[in-house]
């Protein structure tokens, strides 16, 4: 695994999501975005798990949760949608927990109510597992 390789697939969703938004438009309910998107990556043959239960790790065990995040793709990026007028900080720190449970160095947050996806409307993350990856 490589940044390069996270960095051309960080690419590919912002595009998949843009793609969602162009055909969709802005005013739908969360859960519309989610199965336009899933059908999205599935016709760019884009790995994913949707609506994965999230353990936590607590001295040396998993304890169960109600966490589940909306896409863990490639096993590299957590992705988090919403559909919402205004991003709050809470969003922040829900991908940043997602991509410390599940390992993840990258998260991206994409907001499908903003005017342009690709300008306001996703925000992305990198933890130190990122920074550590070769080139």
């Amino acid at each position: 695994m490589t940044k390069s390789f996270i960095n051309n697939l960080t690419h590919k969703i912002i595009g998949a999501a843009i793609e969602v938004q162009r055909e969709m438009g802005p005013c739908h309910l969360e859960s519309v975005y989610h199965n336009c998107l899933m059908e999205e990556f599935r016709l760019q043959h884009i790995d994913f798990i949707s609506q994965m239960v999230v353990t936590i790790p607590y001295k040396g065990i998993l304890l169960e949760s109600n966490l589940k995040n909306d896409f863990l793709v490639e096993n590299v990026i957590v992705v988090e949608l919403k559909a919402v007028k205004e991003m709050i900080p809470l969003y922040d720190a829900q991908i940043i927990s997602y991509m410390k449970l599940l390992n993840a160095p990258k998260g991206i947050l994409i907001n499908f109510h903003s005017s342009n996806i690709f300008y306001e409307g996703q925000k992305t993350f990198v933890n130190a597992l990122f920074r550590e990856l070769p080139d």
